[in-house]
């Protein structure tokens, strides 16, 4: 079952290592880490998705309260939050597949980034099976690089 830890941390030096350390020490996988400031400019929200049972996931954010720079920890329900990553998408661009390429963006609401005479890129925002689908639909015309942000999400209503 995959989980989405929004954690609020102090934004101090050494505070990510210390997060990712106790989860690489209890043996969990982390899915995807996104962090960025948060509505107070003295904290940091972290956001992680993992893998794992309810027990193991508890046990972990007992100990992650233990640290001294967490303020606060919500594994967040999948059913009521909102969630979505960003992906940077640069594929070759020549002659007739421009208007190919604009389609497809056009369908998942993409954005171009940039443009040159061989290659364009693209921004995309949405789930992750969005944007697995979005670049599926493009590698035919040739992807020469992707990048990729972790999930993001917020707890919906109050």
């Amino acid at each position: 079952m995959m989980h989405t830890l929004s954690v609020l941390v102090e934004d101090k030096p050494g505070v990510l290592t210390r997060i990712a350390g106790l989860f690489a020490r209890r043996g969990f996988n982390i899915e995807s880490l996104a962090v960025g400031e948060s509505e107070d400019p003295d904290l940091s929200r972290i956001t992680i998705t993992i893998d794992g049972e309810e027990h193991p996931i508890d046990q972990v954010t007992k100990q992650l309260h233990k640290l001294i720079n967490v303020v606060k920890i919500r594994d967040l329900d999948p059913e009521a939050m909102v969630s979505a990553e960003l992906m940077l998408i640069k594929v070759s661009a020549e002659g007739s597949k421009r208007a190919e390429i604009l389609q497809v963006a056009e369908i998942f609401k993409a954005k171009i980034v940039d443009v040159d005479k061989r290659v364009m890129a693209l921004r995309v925002v949405g789930d992750a099976s969005k944007l697995e689908a979005f670049r599926d639909l493009l590698k035919p015309f040739g992807v020469l690089e992707v990048v990729r942000t972790g999930t993001i999400a917020i707890g919906r209503g109050r």
